[in-house]
């Protein structure tokens, strides 16, 4: 596959004609001559290079508004005719059609006028109509026509031109079409989402330049990641970020995005290992390691508040794998960076999707974020002994936690403090005793605790270990048709009961 071809004509059209210039100079000096329309044009002759007017070359001027520019016989055969097939030559002869042998083309700008917030006509009209047609014509007769179809590969056609002049390989010009398909694919991608408005008839998704991790979930799996990292945060040290570190960022943003007071949190495996919400950074900090000093090791910390040099120093002392802040001061960054493979983020003020996808099977599985959060508005009371203040704050906190904690799940809380958690277990019976005896290991006083399950409570075995253990208040979803029964054993024994009607299961 190393057949050569010299570039001798060229048609350029292009929205973002930055870094255009030495590319167009460049092609100038290797006899390469140029056709092209409108602005595009205009820019080529500011350069005192030579142009030919698509107009001259059509016979027909631009008409309907510029909507109609290239489409025409003599662009699009000459780049779609087989140099080597008889025929198409022969056609071309008889219809004085030129052979084009590179395309250069860049797009209207339809994803970013979507996101300025444009009107629906000035958006219709960024849908690229004779660019986008421009790109597939020459993308399928890459055998004989190079095709560049974004401003992001002015810089290999730079280098092929430095290192080759006009000459390119097929290897080149297959490498193109396969970059071109992916413009124009995640174009029409983005057109159709646009028409879609979240529906979700069909799933369509585009995203460039992925990054390349070390590897996947173990080291003998290879892993990418498809996203915009950079656009959610500003990574300031640290070594090469993981697929697992991914997972667990991930989990630790959605957590702390759950609290709008000062709060710090302790991830491993996606789970919360200590969490507190605390007047001061160092509090909070202080009381999340709390909640269980050995799972912290190696884990992923978030905050909601400023990193400053003294809680750096108390953060300090332990190993962890990544921190992800809004903010740090310079001192507290000089302590951090003390550790070369510590993983250092700052949170961008960046949304995220609204919707999650998760292959399986031979498909892909869609679904609503679960952004439902509860507040006391939401509670109803399930016993005859009501929550007091104290415990409606911690129930709202457990309840948080429970939502972002692996099924079946319990959480326990106390003064907003994790006390334990119980997670992933295959029985809510088992995930509070768990719960439980870590607390306890971690000499937590559970009186005056409370409770939060992510499922309801088929039978009241889980409300009477609480009570035993001394948890006063308990938050769950209800709707069990056994709802009763936990109720009468709270009633029976001075426990408060809420129900929020919302389930949270997390696989």
């Amino acid at each position: 596959m190393t057949a050569s071809k010299r570039m001798r004509h060229a048609l350029v059209s292009v929205y973002y004609k930055e870094g255009l210039d030495e590319i167009l100079e460049k092609l100038h000096e290797q006899g390469v001559s140029f056709v092209s329309t409108g602005g595009t044009q205009a820019f080529i002759e500011s350069l005192g290079l030579p142009c030919e007017a698509v107009e001259k070359l059509t016979g027909y001027p631009s008409i309907l508004g510029g909507r109609v520019k290239t489409l025409h016989p003599k662009i699009f055969g000459g780049i779609l005719a087989r140099r080597e097939n008889e025929t198409d030559k022969e056609q071309l002869a008889e219809y004085t059609i030129p052979e084009i042998d590179l395309v250069i083309v860049d797009l209207y700008p339809f994803e970013e006028t979507v996101a300025s917030g444009a009107t629906g006509q000035e958006i219709i009209e960024k849908i690229d109509i004779g660019g986008i047609s421009l790109i597939r014509a020459a993308a399928k007769n890459y055998k004989d026509v190079l095709i560049v179809a974004s401003k992001a590969q002015y810089t290999p056609l730079l280098h092929i031109l430095e290192e080759k002049g006009a000459e390119t390989t097929l290897e080149d010009r297959r490498w193109f079409a396969k970059e071109a398909f992916a413009v124009s694919s995640g174009y029409d991608s983005a057109i159709f989402n646009y028409f879609d408005d979240k529906e979700g008839s069909a799933l369509r998704v585009a995203v460039d330049q992925p990054i390349h991790l070390r590897y996947g979930e173990n080291p003998h799996q290879k892993a990418k990641f498809f996203g915009n990292f950079e656009e959610v945060f500003d990574k300031i040290h640290g070594k090469e970020i993981s697929y697992n570190n991914l997972l667990d960022i991930d989990a630790a943003v959605a957590l702390i995005d759950e609290f709008s007071e000062l709060t710090f949190a302790i991830l491993k495996h996606n789970n919360a290992c200590g969490i507190a919400s605390r007047d001061t950074v160092v509090e909070a900090w202080k009381d999340a390691l709390a909640g269980d000093p050995v799972s912290a090791f190696g884990g992923i910390l978030v905050t909601n508040a400023a990193i400053n040099k003294e809680v750096a120093e108390e953060i300090n002392k332990i190993f962890f794998e990544v921190i992800i802040a809004p903010d740090y001061d310079t001192s507290a960054l000089e302590v951090l960076m003390q550790k070369k493979n510590r993983i250092i983020l700052i949170r961008k003020e960046s949304g995220t999707p609204s919707v999650q996808f998760r292959s399986l099977l031979n498909g892909v599985l869609m679904q609503d974020k679960d952004l439902s959060i509860q507040t006391e508005d939401d509670l109803e009371p399930m016993t005859g002994k009501q929550p007091d203040k104290q415990e409606i704050i911690d129930l709202l906190f457990a309840n948080k936690l429970v939502k972002h904690s692996k099924s079946n799940a319990i959480t326990l809380v106390k003064n907003k403090q994790l006390c334990a958690s119980g997670v992933g277990q295959t029985s809510r019976v088992d995930a509070l005793r768990q719960a439980i005896e870590k607390a306890k290991s971690f000499n937590f006083d559970l009186n005056g605790a409370v409770m939060a399950s992510d499922a309801f409570f088929p039978f009241p075995d889980c409300v009477e270990i609480a009570d035993k253990a001394g948890i006063t208040a308990i938050i769950q979803p209800g709707g069990s048709v056994n709802d009763k029964l936990s109720v009468e054993y709270c009633d029976e024994h001075g426990l408060a009961m809420v129900k929020t009607g919302i389930r949270h299961f997390k696989h």
